[in-house]
């Protein structure tokens, strides 16, 4: 069964940091890109990042570039998300998903449905 766990959320300061992690498991998650997507209360589910499957290539909300940072460890199955210079805008729940596409598909997509497998989602509350 495909299972994507994610943790790392939490409660922190303005211009605080924190690293998330997406555990995946039940797929060879190395051979697909990865996305993050937000989605605060009231508002529909944003992206933020995404990696393709070798980690070569990345592309960024534009909200998110230059404090966040997309990475993967395909041999523990694992994608980080590294949030520096937190905002209380970046108050949401964060989903990890994977790329519903082809193994080894070169494309870095950006709408949700272009993936299949989402997590739970972690809460991440910034406060001013």
């Amino acid at each position: 069964q495909v299972q994507l766990v994610e943790s790392g959320g939490g409660l922190v300061q303005a211009g605080g940091s924190l690293r998330l992690s997406c555990a995946a498991s039940g797929r060879t998650f190395s051979n697909y890109a990865m996305g993050w997507f937000r989605q605060a209360p009231g508002k529909e589910r944003e992206f933020v990042v995404v990696i393709s499957w070798s980690g070569g290539s990345t592309y960024y909300a534009d909200s998110v570039k230059g404090r966040f940072t997309i990475s993967r460890d395909n041999a523990k199955n694992t994608v980080y998300l590294q949030m520096n210079s937190l905002k209380p805008e970046d108050t949401a729940v964060y989903y990890c998903a994977a790329d519903r596409n082809s193994p080894y598909d070169s494309g870095l997509y950006i709408s949700p449905n272009e993936y299949d497998y989402w997590g739970q989602g972690t809460q991440v509350t910034v406060s001013s």
